[in-house]
């Protein structure tokens, strides 16, 4: 008897683990370009600042992914070398497009952060169609104070009002 109920146990999760491999597969591809900087305060980008736009970006394809609305796909190495040839992703004219088109992305996702001093700051993310370039989601949010907290806390709101349905 618990030999039988533990078979059907294991089947059960057998075929749920099928159905949500199933329903990932058949979520939007979207290409996760990362963060950029754009530092237009006197002082420099600081390693900190630098650690800061890594973690938004883990905190960025965590929260996608929960939402159930996206397979992200990790274009990390890719943007890596358009980064070597570019200011930044936002100003390359489109050149996040064939990559992800190279990657099966109907998406591309990139962003960026500005900081016009340590006081004022904002995060800003575009979320477009890789076929006609133009954005179907994102937005800006400015935020106070240049911490973990503050940037952490700035994404979040940025993605509950402007970019993940409630």
């Amino acid at each position: 008897m618990i030999a039988t109920i533990t078979r059907m146990a294991v089947a059960c999760l057998a075929v749920l683990a099928l159905q949500t491999q199933g329903a990932a597969a058949s979520l939007p591809r979207l290409a996760d370009f990362g963060f950029d900087m754009d530092n237009t305060s006197p002082a420099p980008t600081t390693a900190d600042e630098r650690a800061r736009l890594a973690a938004l970006d883990t905190q960025l394809v965590s929260a996608l992914q929960k939402s159930g609305l996206y397979q992200v796909i990790d274009v990390g190495k890719q943007a890596a070398a358009l980064r070597a040839t570019t200011l930044n992703i936002r100003a390359c004219n489109g050149c996040e497009l064939p990559v992800a088109t190279q990657q099966n992305a109907g998406l591309a996702a990139y962003g960026w952060v500005q900081k016009v001093s340590n006081l004022i700051l904002n995060i800003n993310l575009v979320i477009e169609d890789v076929k006609t370039g133009k954005q179907i989601a994102g937005g800006s949010v400015d935020i106070r104070g240049n911490t973990d907290e503050s940037w952490n806390r700035g994404l979040k709101f940025l993605l509950e009002e402007h970019v993940l349905p409630p």
